[in-house]
């Protein structure tokens, strides 16, 4: 299966929509090379060449989205001073109140954290000012956030795009959900590890609209990886791969013997799993989604494509269900096709 959608501008909505000019955007006939008379368009190297630039293209995205939060944060403030008749700074000040003087022991605790030789009273009172200054911005930050709360705001701006054939995945879901995450991720890996509880919550806020593909990627700096990526497939060989793929990340054991045990735990056929699992039978087929992320370009996980949109890290809940929402609210948006007999 494969995801392939035209990559939108970006759109905002405060009562009054604003969106980037179709001219504004890169030309794909526009020619970036001549080579021997032959010339080379920005749509030949996208199409080419397009997966390996794929990262590069996430990171201008995330430095996109936080300039956009950034303009955003500004003009839900500008807009609330202006229906208060009051400048911003006024706002604020009125809003957010001065952070009280932290206690010389509250002082104390954090100069014991500073690498210096400095006495306590040469930093007494930059640590002080500093202290205050955090606990300013963080109360300033969650006025913010009530604003956006109370605010009626969309986003469009969704990270790139490539096309993912995850045909080799087991899927929890159903593969023509309106949500397929793809996650190419490592059983040894934390960062794999930390996200694996969001996933969950994904699962479970979104049901049946959300439906997740793991696409096995061990890294070759984790030497049981490879084994606890066969492992799980010969447990879906006799119908638990995914509770199975719960215990590998819940139960962090992954050394041979104890992917064995945790197989027994699971009452599957003892025999039958060390037969497969000694044999490498599944190895194969690791390879190939190995092969696929390489494809894409990936380097590291865990790395996600949302019905195609790349991301990677060890991203919040609140990243990940924003782009569900976005997804959904451009499905439930977009023209129905009317059938004609």
């Amino acid at each position: 299966m494969h995801f392939t959608r035209k990559l939108m501008g970006v759109l905002i909505c405060f009562g009054i929509a604003t969106s980037i000019p179709a001219a504004a955007a890169d030309d794909s006939s526009d020619v970036i090379s001549v080579v021997n008379g032959v010339k080379i368009t920005r749509g030949d190297l996208e199409k080419k060449e397009g997966n390996r630039l794929l990262q590069a293209k996430y990171d201008y995205y995330a430095a996109q989205r936080k300039a956009l939060d950034s303009m955003i944060d500004e003009q839900l403030v500008e807009a609330e001073a202006a229906r208060q008749n009051l400048t911003v700074e006024q706002l604020l000040n009125k809003v957010v109140k001065p952070a009280p003087d932290p206690s010389d022991e509250a002082l104390q605790i954090y100069y014991m954290g500073l690498k210096t030789d400095e006495p306590f009273e040469a930093y007494k009172q930059k640590i002080r000012d500093h202290i205050k200054a955090t606990q300013t911005n963080r109360a300033r930050m969650e006025y913010i956030r009530s604003l956006r709360d109370q605010a009626s705001i969309r986003i469009d701006l969704m990270p790139p795009m490539a096309d993912v054939a995850f045909g080799d995945a087991y899927v929890n879901g159903s593969r023509t959900a309106p949500i397929v995450l793809v996650e190419f991720a490592d059983y040894e890996c934390p960062y794999c590890a930390k996200v694996y509880p969001q996933i969950q919550k994904l699962k479970e806020e979104f049901g049946d609209k959300v439906a997740i593909a793991f696409m096995d990627f061990p890294l070759s700096i984790h030497k049981n990886a490879e084994k606890a990526a066969e492992a799980s497939r010969c447990a879906g060989q006799q119908g638990k791969y995914w509770e199975y793929h719960d215990l590998l990340f819940t139960g962090r054991q992954l050394d041979v013997m104890q992917l064995k045990q945790q197989a027994r735990d699971l009452k599957l056929d003892g025999t039958k799993f060390d037969a497969c699992l000694d044999s490498g039978s599944q190895a194969d087929v690791i390879k190939k989604t190995v092969n696929e992320g390489m494809r894409l370009g990936l380097t590291g996980t865990p790395s996600f494509f949302l019905n195609g949109h790349f991301f990677s890290g060890n991203v919040e809940y609140s990243t990940l269900r924003s782009l569900v929402v976005q997804q959904l609210a451009e499905i439930a948006s977009a023209p129905k096709q009317i059938s004609q007999k």
